[in-house]
């Protein structure tokens, strides 16, 4: 098998310490968004690192002790769903990033960040790189990192509120998320700035 890592790009300015940043549950129905910062070492192990939307979640999983175990520096950070309410979509990602950032036990120098908009974080210069996972190891751990803590706090919340069927959708618009809603209403973790019965999920900034 092919070890992803050496396709994605290890870093972008050798010798600078770089944080990858990315964001998970944007297009949710419930729930927050989550986020991570990764600072990698310049050499590491970590076989099959990809998007992960990509990858399966017994990969994601696995992945995710490997990224913990040898990154230099990570963190993870969300906007609960009340948030989200109250500033959008777009600006709840940002304020995730930037709270995963600031959570780091290491300040980086450069920040890059997955997507095309981002605010400036302190005075540490950052770089949006549109679909940036499948291109940079660093945001590719950081995807895996936001996207498996986020499933496990939607795992806890189905606990609670089972007809939602959020252990299998975590929140995103499936037919029978959206049914469940129909019939039961809109709980306390729902996003009520989003139409739950159509396509449209994200808000302008």
């Amino acid at each position: 098998m092919i070890k992803n890592e050496q396709i994605l790009k290890r870093y972008k300015k050798r010798g600078v310490v770089e944080a990858g940043c990315d964001e998970a549950g944007r297009g949710c129905l419930a729930g927050p968004v989550y986020a991570a910062a990764v600072i990698l070492p310049e050499k590491f192990d970590l076989p099959e690192l990809n998007d992960s939307k990509l990858l399966k979640e017994k990969t994601r999983y696995s992945l995710r002790v490997l990224i913990e175990k040898q990154a230099l520096a990570w963190a993870v950070a969300w906007a609960d769903n009340t948030e989200i309410d109250r500033i959008n979509i777009l600006n709840a990602s940002i304020l995730a990033m930037q709270r995963a950032i600031e959570k780091l036990s290491i300040e980086p120098a450069y920040l890059l960040i997955d997507g095309n908009r981002f605010k400036p974080y302190k005075t540490i210069p950052h770089e949006c790189v549109i679909k940036g996972d499948g291109i940079y190891a660093s945001i590719a751990a950081a995807s895996i990192l936001a996207k498996t803590y986020r499933d496990d706090y939607m795992q806890s919340l189905h606990k609670e509120l089972d007809m939602y069927s959020w252990d299998t959708n975590k929140g995103y618009p499936t037919k029978k998320h959206r049914k469940a809603i129909a019939a039961f209403g809109m709980s306390i973790y729902h996003r009520r700035s989003f139409n739950a019965m159509t396509g449209q999920f994200e808000l302008d900034l």
